[in-house]
């Protein structure tokens, strides 16, 4: 049982027909009839006016962060963050851009301490190129933001925001909000094919036209030109089709997870009402070992921190095999 993260996934047979049967051109030229058919619905489905197919989330966000500053800007957002904090310090490298970190503890941002950072221009402070925002928050466990909240963000400020929503469709879900809603509230928004929708590879980025062109010319200097890439797109547009529903199920089990794991560490503190996506996230003395723990008796989890422990539910992992890791974790509570 992989619980390590919604990456590890495995392409449903319906996405294995339809690559196998992908029309095809070069992407490179813009000539390839499923990429264009996956960004023209991908665009729609967000409520951008034009979309970039890429190779990876991570691809996609530095795509964003080149398009929406210069270099030696400031970049405000959670300390937390995936750009942030998981992406290698590729903003840095990329796009030659530092962050302004916020607390971010619960997946928000603070309008408030927002303001308060792009105010402090005025005070010899490095300007603020762009807001980014990470919709649902990994970190906290696969927090969803509440439209209001966003929508408030986007109010208060007069800077781009990038929303990453490698998993938006979860939020969406969760919340019963429309990815065009929340996409709404920002200037460029990326979400991932290949975590809970199960495509084998890639991601979208979407936004304004001019600034989709330039994010084109930027995924080539980032190496991420493809040529026959229809054979990925193709996947894609199924996992769009397919796969958005049935993240439902995925919440579900995370749920029953969550409850396990509240019952088997109660000293951990982790509230399992916190649960709302497909992400259990929570605190442990020590996180490696109880992971190789849970290796032995054939459960794969994760770590995000020393003292943090990541389980995450997805397409390949069903209701039998959830039994088992409730088990497994029953008898930790035992031993």
């Amino acid at each position: 049982m992989d619980l390590r993260s919604d990456t590890v996934t495995r392409p449903t047979a319906a996405m294995r027909a339809a690559m196998a049967a992908a029309e095809v051109g070069d992407d490179g030229y813009g000539e390839d009839p499923t990429v264009n058919a996956l960004e023209a619905r991908a665009a729609q489905i967000l409520g951008k006016p034009a979309a970039v197919f890429t190779p990876s989330g991570v691809m996609a966000n530095q795509m964003a962060m080149r398009v929406l500053t210069r270099p030696g800007d400031v970049v405000i957002a959670g300390a937390n963050q995936h750009v942030v904090d998981f992406e290698m310090g590729a903003s840095a490298r990329n796009a030659q851009v530092q962050f302004a970190t916020l607390p971010d503890d619960d997946g928000r941002l603070d309008p408030a301490a927002v303001l308060a950072r792009l105010d402090a221009e005025a005070d010899h402070r490095a300007a603020v190129g762009a807001i980014a925002v990470e919709n649902t928050h990994m970190v906290s466990g696969g927090t969803p933001w509440a439209l209001g909240d966003l929508r408030a963000l986007a109010a208060a400020v007069d800077r781009p925001i990038h929303l990453d929503g490698a998993r938006l469709f979860n939020a969406v879900v969760a919340t019963g909000t429309s990815a065009a809603d929340y996409a709404a509230t920002a200037t460029t928004v990326m979400v991932c094919l290949s975590k809970g929708l199960a495509a084998p590879v890639g991601s979208i980025l979407a936004g304004p036209t001019d600034l989709m062109e330039r994010a084109r010319l930027e995924r080539k200097r980032l190496g991420g030109a493809m040529r026959q890439a229809g054979i990925l797109a193709a996947a894609g547009l199924v996992a769009l089709t397919d796969m958005v529903e049935r993240l439902a199920d995925d919440h579900r089990r995370a749920r029953v997870l969550a409850e396990a794991v509240a019952a088997a560490f109660p000293r951990a503190g982790y509230d399992p009402a916190t649960c709302r996506t497909n992400m259990v996230v929570f605190a442990h003395d020590d996180a490696r070992a109880l992971v190789a723990e849970l290796a032995a008796d054939g459960v794969l989890a994760g770590t995000l921190a020393p003292r943090v422990v990541r389980l995450v539910t997805h397409l390949d992992v069903d209701d039998d095999d959830l039994d088992h890791v409730v088990d497994v974790l029953a008898r930790r509570r035992r031993a």
